[in-house]
């Protein structure tokens, strides 16, 4: 994760009004941060974990690498999320309100550190259940406000409401 302008701060209004041509940016703390932009692989995998998630829990919604809000200062863009309840509408801008679930797909050049950061954000702004899903390793992790967990029996996995995506869905 790369910071760009490290002495220049960016208002936030500039940011959320900036369109980047090679790939979105985070905004952390009035930095724009470039995100690690994902390989074939990658890409894959959040396709798979995105078109699982609509085909099989058709009465949620779901989004891929939008912009989302957890704090004043600070924008996230995770590579899937998912909400409870009904598609809010055509309104413009990022993602305000915390999904249900989150999930990242690691990088190769995703720094622990960098995604111990982003599980922080996104479970103090209300996120219930981050996945982090490693294509490398074929290893996966639920992330709760409780503590963090491996996918049990090679199943990601949420309650109230029970989501499930086995990991053989993706690493066929």
């Amino acid at each position: 994760m790369a910071i760009m302008g490290t002495t220049a701060l960016v208002p936030v209004e500039e940011y959320l009004s900036t369109s980047y041509p090679d790939g979105d940016r985070e905004y952390i703390d009035g930095q724009i941060v470039e995100r690690n932009m994902g390989e074939r692989h990658h890409a894959r995998i959040q396709s798979l974990i995105s078109a699982y998630l609509l085909f099989h829990y058709k009465q949620f919604w779901s989004a891929v690498a939008a912009r989302l809000k957890v704090s004043a200062r600070r924008y996230r863009i995770p590579d899937v999320c998912l909400y409870i309840g009904e598609w809010p509408g055509p309104e413009r801008g990022p993602l305000t309100d915390p999904p249900f679930l989150v999930v990242e797909v690691l990088s190769p050049d995703d720094r622990a550190g960098d995604m111990e950061d982003k599980i922080a954000d996104y479970l103090t702004c209300g996120v219930k259940y981050v996945w982090v899903v490693n294509p490398e390793t074929h290893r996966a992790f639920v992330h709760t406000i409780e503590g963090s967990r491996e996918a049990r029996q090679g199943v990601l996995w949420t309650e109230d409401p029970a989501i499930e995506l086995p990991l053989s869905e993706l690493f066929q």
